[in-house]
């Protein structure tokens, strides 16, 4: 009797784990790799070059790249994201506006959108804060 009751119970949930076995997977979009076009990878903000490198440098931390090379005087950051290696670029456009431009050092333009995302992002957030030395 007690083997019946447990044969029962295995045929009542087959369903439901096959179920939970069939679900498709899916994907974060900001994750998957896509191409991407140029004019996505730059973004102009109304602050000096100098605090929107270090918005810069701060993003890339904040998101845990892995900084390879700084370059103050030129403005570009180097850093890994995953496998890939890119530099964010950042210009001086006039006297109260900037440009940050962030492409892969293999100018390969497929790769996860959320690099681009979270970077501008997280400056986005942070563009009024004071930065303190």
């Amino acid at each position: 009797m007690r083997k019946f009751f447990i044969i029962i119970f295995i045929l009542t949930m087959l369903p439901v784990f096959a179920e939970e076995v069939m679900q498709p997977v899916t994907q974060n979009p900001l994750v998957v790799p896509q191409n991407i076009s140029f004019e996505n990878c730059t973004k102009i903000y109304n602050i000096t070059k100098e605090k929107l490198f270090y918005l810069t440098l701060a993003s890339a931390s904040a998101n845990k790249f892995n900084i390879n090379e700084i370059q103050t005087s030129n403005g570009y950051i180097i850093f890994n994201a995953g496998r890939n290696q890119y530099i964010a670029t950042v210009a001086k456009v006039d006297d109260k506006n900037s440009i940050l431009k962030i492409t892969p050092c293999n100018n390969v333009y497929n790769f996860p959108p959320g690099i681009l995302t979270n970077m501008f992002k997280y400056i986005d957030l942070n563009v009024l804060s004071d930065i303190k030395s």
